[in-house]
């Protein structure tokens, strides 16, 4: 593991990095993830845009979401280089990866984008950039609610079992849904039922995600709703179109709702297409463009917020054209 996670940080390092910068890392949960991809973009327009600076955004992670040692094993070797002035990591297992830096105490600055450490965990990091994930998951309970009033059954489909930022997304969906805080499952609160065999863990994998979803329908042709607490299944364009092909008239008449994560151009084609009712995005662009500068106000020992929040944007089949803004 530790060799593969090196040869990744050498290979990235040599096209990315000029050798006389020091570098500002990124570490994403995982290449494969065109969500990620986005956070990539932002880092490389940030380098565009400082050349000659004395500093590079350097973008890395491990090969596959799934691999969360692999990720830690990065952040470890990353703190291991004389050149690595701090470090921005997405933890995709946040308590393993708190442990690590507990271990480790970091001399460099770290931060958290995208997702963050477990509320016990945050002093190892100066500050959280990215999404209210809380927010985002009464986000989608709202729309649910106004397109099922009534309430009814539920999945929800989550990614890895300790991502801290689709686990504060849950609760947010549960706790709106539901009327109470701190509810684990619902039971009948507030008129919504989580079905038996929900919630469904991706691992971030899109084909896991798409295979869900299609079980899901088979065994359950009176569901309500499902909700994709994340975007996973439609990172798989094709493979998503096809699961929803099987409920597509169940979707035109919204005796099926789907509530999904993120705002991608491949997600808001499948908005656009009838085959989700809802999509509320992140801003993965903008956290990877502004988590350099953040880095260097860290730094500098410039104030910096403990807890930096991008915004979301709430798109349905009505605003799918205007809905994005940033």
């Amino acid at each position: 593991m530790k060799i593969k996670a090196l040869a990744l940080l050498l290979t990235t390092l040599a096209t990315g990095a000029m050798a006389e910068d020091k570098v500002l890392a990124v570490v994403v949960k995982g290449l494969d993830n065109p969500f990620f991809e986005q956070i990539n973009k932002g880092c490389q327009k940030w380098n565009a845009e400082n050349q000659g600076k004395g500093y590079t955004c350097f973008y890395t992670g491990p090969a596959s979401s799934a691999d969360e040692v692999g990720e830690v094993q990065i952040v470890q070797d990353l703190l291991q280089r004389p050149d690595v002035a701090a470090i921005a990591i997405s933890p995709s297992n946040a308590p393993l990866m708190a442990k690590m830096l507990r271990e480790q105490a970091p001399k460099i600055p770290i931060m958290t984008i995208d997702a963050d450490l477990a509320t016990e965990d945050a002093d190892l990091r100066k500050t959280y950039l990215g999404t209210d994930n809380y927010l985002m998951g009464v986000k989608f309970a709202e729309h649910l609610k106004a397109l099922k009033p009534e309430g009814g059954t539920v999945c929800l489909q989550l990614g890895n079992v300790a991502a801290a930022n689709i686990n504060a997304r849950a609760a947010g969906t549960r706790d709106t849904l539901s009327g109470t805080k701190g509810i684990e499952r619902l039971k009948g609160e507030g008129g919504w039922t989580e079905i038996a065999g929900c919630p469904v863990f991706t691992n971030d994998q899109a084909d896991l995600a798409n295979q869900q979803m299609a079980d899901t329908f088979t065994a359950n042709p009176d569901l309500t709703a499902f909700m994709l607490i994340g975007g996973w299944a439609q990172f798989a364009p094709q493979a998503y179109a096809q699961v929803t092909d099987q409920v597509m008239p169940k979707l035109k008449d919204k005796s099926l709702v789907i509530v999904a994560g993120d705002t991608l151009p491949p997600q808001m084609e499948a908005l656009k297409a009838g085959r989700s009712h809802v999509q509320v995005g992140q801003r993965p662009f903008e956290m990877g463009y502004r988590a350099p500068s953040v880095m260097l106000d860290l730094l500098d020992g410039k104030p910096v917020e403990p807890v930096i929040f991008t915004g979301l944007d709430e798109c349905d089949q009505s605003n799918a054209d205007s809905c994005i803004g940033g």
